[in-house]
């Protein structure tokens, strides 16, 4: 058995954030004493490594909840909770790189996308051109991602910002629905 403190050290939390939990009903004590002392059990301490966790993957609190609480009407389940906040990332991630285009397209300055962790298109094939890839490797190259891993696919050529209708063309014609993009 651990008293709050020792919880909250263990997993360095504050002592606030576990009364908090507990009165969301997200992580009671197994044992108050009469003066109202918390101990929490192996139990407890295996169910908040779980919510620590599954806050580590940004799941709200209240997913959380309807997560590990199986006496709920409605429950969901991990694997819906973790696609939905994969989804979330996802879009997160695109956003950012659109802004970081941005912020580096109003800066002005040749050494800005070097500043940052940006591949560009042109800096890409270049790279692969480099190596000693010619226009149908690189033709190859696509066909393949494409095929291997659409979505990571679009958000590789988002990435180095390729323009949405250009992205499309090298997608369709990676699939062998289109003619090959210029």
């Amino acid at each position: 058995m651990k008293t709050i403190r020792q919880l909250a050290n263990q997993f360095g939390l504050s002592r606030t954030t576990l009364l908090y939990y507990d009165r969301r009903g997200l992580l009671r004590p197994e044992y108050r004493t009469s003066s109202g002392h918390r101990f929490y059990s192996d139990k407890d301490m295996e169910r908040l490594a779980q919510i620590c966790r599954l806050r580590e993957a940004g799941i709200p609190l209240g997913e959380i909840d309807a997560v590990l609480e199986p006496n709920q009407n409605f429950r969901t389940p991990l694997s819906d909770a973790l696609n939905r906040r994969l989804s979330e990332l996802n879009q997160e991630i695109a956003a950012l790189r659109r802004q970081q285009q941005v912020v580096i397209s109003l800066l002005r300055e040749p050494k800005a996308a070097r500043k940052s962790r940006i591949m560009t298109k042109e800096r890409w094939v270049a790279l692969l051109t480099s190596i000693g890839l010619d226009q149908n490797d690189r033709e190859r190259w696509h066909q393949e991602f494409e095929r291997l891993s659409p979505e990571a696919h679009q958000d590789f050529l988002e990435s180095i910002g390729v323009d949405s209708k250009e992205i499309k063309a090298i997608r369709a014609w990676s699939r062998g629905e289109g003619k090959r993009p210029a």
